[in-house]
């Protein structure tokens, strides 16, 4: 008799954004960072903030507020980054606070929701004690057109000032 998928443990990253909780499969997650100043990424896709370098890697840095449908604000000292793979691609998410891991038990993990209008696909929902967590599937965070736009924008040469 083999295990399900269903009742292994899965674990998840949690994180804020103007007071709601998300999640990421810790899979996804490679570091957290603090907040630090972007270089702006001409003709990228407006779900792009800019790049950030770390540690010599130019790091596109996906806008979840505007993807999540929340009002845009300015930088902030006190923002995370979450330095994650979105598929093939590594990216940088600004959030409000990354608040840490989390493993949930069988009967906290939801599959259900798969698709949300605007957002995507999630891969699933946490059922914790204090609320719903939508968990999210960054290999489907940027469209087709979107991944295309921002390749362009990667590969154009600097056009100086």
């Amino acid at each position: 008799m083999s295990l399900s998928m269903e009742s292994a443990p899965r674990e998840v990253l949690l994180f804020t954004l103007e007071g709601q909780r998300y999640g990421l499969p810790t899979e996804d997650v490679r570091e957290l960072v603090r907040a630090a100043r972007l270089t702006p990424l001409p003709r990228a896709p407006a779900v792009v903030e800019g790049l950030l370098n770390l540690h010599g890697a130019l790091l596109p840095v996906l806008d979840l507020r505007r993807r999540f449908r929340h009002r845009p604000r300015p930088l902030s000292p006190s923002d995370h980054f979450i330095i994650a793979s979105a598929g093939p691609r590594q990216v940088a998410l600004r959030v409000d606070r990354a608040e840490g891991l989390r493993v949930l038990a069988p009967g906290e993990w939801d599959e259900t929701p798969r698709e949300l209008p605007g957002v995507g696909l999630v891969a699933g929902a946490a059922k914790l004690e204090d609320g719903l967590v939508l968990v999210h599937d960054l290999r489907t965070f940027l469209s087709e057109a979107e991944s295309l736009e921002l390749d362009a924008a990667l590969a154009a040469p600097e056009t100086p000032s």
